[in-house]
């Protein structure tokens, strides 16, 4: 039972887990000085700021990530272009990977030219069954 002088429960700083996935991403880059908090503060501030940006804030996080890849952008650390294939890589590979497995890059049925670095330890698992 809420009584009237009770405050609301706190909001959940992240509604879907890619959100928190997002922000952690930036938290590690600076902590690797891809980026000064300044350059990720005048990034996300562009974004936010944007004429179709929703008033509520309910697309802060969408922002978050429309940032983040316009910084590594300009930085040359991941174009657009680049960001886009990989984004359509993991999509073909979770469409190839059989339910209740885990999905891997390695699952793109396309193969990609995907560096090591970008495969990460799946790149030797080879549970990708090719």
């Amino acid at each position: 039972m809420n009584r009237p002088d009770t405050p609301p429960a706190d909001p959940k700083p992240f509604d879907a887990p890619w959100q928190a996935q997002a922000f952690a991403l930036v938290v590690a880059l600076h902590e690797r000085g891809v980026f000064t908090w300044a350059e990720w503060a005048e990034a996300l501030g562009a974004e936010v700021h944007r004429a179709d940006a929703a008033p509520d804030g309910h697309d802060y996080y969408e922002h978050w990530l429309a940032a983040l890849e316009a910084l590594l952008g300009r930085k040359g650390i991941a174009l657009p272009a680049q960001v886009e294939e990989l984004a359509d890589a993991w999509q073909r590979a979770a469409h190839a990977t059989p339910h209740g497995s885990p999905i891997l890059l390695a699952n793109d049925p396309s193969g990609g030219p995907w560096p090591a670095q970008v495969l990460g330890p799946q790149a030797n698992s080879s549970s990708s069954g090719r």
